[in-house]
């Protein structure tokens, strides 16, 4: 039997009225998958007694996760070139290409941003509570580019993990997008999973069983014709929050066929790029914040339509 961990958190006022399975999910990074077999055996407890996956909680609730180690682990793999933002004691950023996944989802699958951190760092291949993800503390859509963290230790990862639940972490995307659009805005669209296409998420009524809560903030940083370059700051972190949150409200990310959006192929990819991540330092409590220059394909997309580049890019283009 592998080991296991014990996981316990309270509940605080912000997170009264959200259901357990959300809470845990979002508390500890796990999948839906992981997240059903651990409720249908009974490891999650709400002040000690069984919790089913769609209790609500109430602030003061204590929550207690027994989770099993798995011993799949992330094999190092030296041909991925990884590029390291920063790097301390603590944690590890680095700036995660378009086409690579975060971590492998099968046995002995490499190519990825986890595969190369273990092979560079292998002490993040323990910091995780999956090994498969090689201590990553958040993951990118596959066609997404840009920062992501990871840490080197259980401790640093339990403290990000907790940073990113308590919404202290400050997520910034650039991306493309077409259609009309205001300035500024703030979009508040709870999503949820596609009945029919498991593949993407859909807008949800605000209290729907199935929904969780979506939060996004934007502004437009320059405009050509139709296409607006902007900048989207998530307060929440869904599957695919920016894509479809930008759908949702008429403006589709360029390249982005699965949400509507134009179709690019002389671009190869999606316009969306996590640009920078801010968050506490898990060990001195300094705040961080950590960028990642635009990739060159996404750069020639904005001279090609005469857009300017974001302020700054230019003295991050060479680090």
């Amino acid at each position: 039997m592998n080991p296991s961990t014990l996981h316990t958190f309270t509940v605080d006022a912000d997170k009264a009225g959200q259901r357990v399975d959300l809470f845990v999910g979002e508390a500890l990074s796990l999948s839906r998958a992981r997240l059903k077999r651990l409720f249908e055996s009974g490891a999650v407890k709400v002040n000690g007694r069984p919790a089913k996956k769609g209790l609500t909680l109430t602030a003061g609730q204590s929550v207690a996760v027994v989770v099993e180690e798995e011993t799949r682990e992330a094999l190092p793999d030296e041909d991925f070139p990884l590029t390291v933002l920063h790097e301390d004691a603590a944690l590890v950023f680095v700036d995660k290409p378009a086409g690579r996944p975060s971590h492998p989802l099968q046995s002995g699958e490499t190519g990825t941003v986890a595969n190369a951190l273990v092979a560079r760092f292998p002490e993040c291949a323990q910091a995780s509570v999956d090994p498969r993800e090689g201590g990553l503390c958040h993951r990118l859509d596959v066609e997404t580019s840009g920062v992501v963290v990871a840490a080197r230790s259980r401790t640093a990862w339990n403290t990000v993990r907790e940073a990113f639940s308590e919404r202290t972490v400050d997520k910034r995307y650039l991306a493309l997008v077409t259609g009309p659009l205001v300035d500024e805005g703030d979009i508040d669209l709870p999503l949820r999973h596609h009945p029919r296409h498991p593949d993407r998420v859909e807008p949800a009524p605000h209290g729907a069983e199935d929904a969780r809560e979506a939060l996004s903030r934007f502004r437009v940083l320059s405009r050509v014709g139709e296409h607006s370059l902007v900048e989207v700051r998530i307060l929440t972190g869904v599957l695919h929050q920016v894509r479809a949150h930008m759908a949702g409200i008429g403006a589709p990310i360029v390249g982005d066929t699965l949400y509507g959006g134009r179709e690019a192929p002389e671009l190869g990819r999606f316009f969306l790029h996590a640009r920078a991540l801010g968050l506490p330092h898990p060990v001195t409590k300094k705040p961080m914040h950590v960028t990642s220059p635009l990739p060159p394909e996404l750069r020639a997309e904005l001279e090609r339509l005469g857009l300017p580049l974001p302020r700054g890019e230019k003295e991050d283009a060479t680090p």
